[in-house]
């Protein structure tokens, strides 16, 4: 959700502790990170920030300044590994970065070893497991163990939706929440859990609430309770 305020206000009355607060577009950020410490998150025990998803090289630079340049420079920042143009810049500027792994559509960051590669560029980088992308990249969720295999010490946060045939980030179903319970012990306690799921129809709190309870049920260990702003 775009609209971080709006999200903000839907969450309030809702049982959650983390958030991603997300600036897909590159002219989001700066209005969020302007009035990210102006924002209350005191009921959220875990705050991350989602970069754009697709920027140029000039802009890249702009997006790490400005990231960098914030009191709140040491929250984890979500980015996807193939829009990274700079590897140095990233490890350069003291940004907490945190590495998503990618679906069918991108060119890398999708495996276990194209991650590995992004981990030997940015060695002190974190890790966000997508288990929608992990799980249409590869429905046998073998490369899901792989990466949790390997990265887990990294692991930060988990984002957890469905994926659709149309690329889009949809309200889990049965299949896949018994898939993603097939990794569920492999990935650390008090991981954030970030709800991706698409709620147009109704992003009430009880809508909200009910997806929630899907990912109880795939994470059952897992305590804490997260959306995605």
């Amino acid at each position: 959700m775009s609209d971080f305020h709006r999200a903000l206000n839907i969450l309030q009355t809702t049982d959650t502790t983390a958030i991603e607060l997300s600036a897909l577009r590159f002219p989001e950020l700066r209005p969020l990170l302007d009035e990210l410490p102006h924002l209350d998150l005191r009921k959220y025990s875990y705050v991350s920030i989602h970069a754009p998803s697709v920027f140029s090289p000039a802009e890249e630079r702009g997006i790490v300044d400005q990231i960098a340049g914030l009191t709140f420079r040491r929250l984890p920042v979500v980015v996807h590994p193939d829009s990274i143009h700079d590897f140095d810049l990233w490890s350069d500027r003291g940004v907490t970065v945190c590495i998503e792994n990618m679906d069918s559509r991108k060119r890398t960051g999708r495996t276990a070893a194209e991650l590995a590669r992004v981990f030997e560029r940015l060695p002190e980088a974190r890790f966000c497991l997508d288990v929608a992308h992990a799980r249409q990249f590869d429905t046998s969720m073998v490369e899901s163990f792989l990466m949790l295999e390997r990265f887990a010490d990294r692991l930060v946060q988990v984002h957890l939706s469905e994926i659709n045939m149309a690329s889009k980030h949809v309200p889990m179903s049965e299949a896949a929440i018994a898939a993603y319970q097939m990794i569920s012990s492999l990935i650390p306690k008090n991981v954030a859990m970030i709800l991706e799921s698409r709620l147009d129809d109704d992003p009430s709190p009880e809508r909200i609430e009910r997806e929630i309870a899907k990912g109880r049920r795939a994470f059952p260990w897992l305590v804490e309770s997260t959306i995605a702003a």
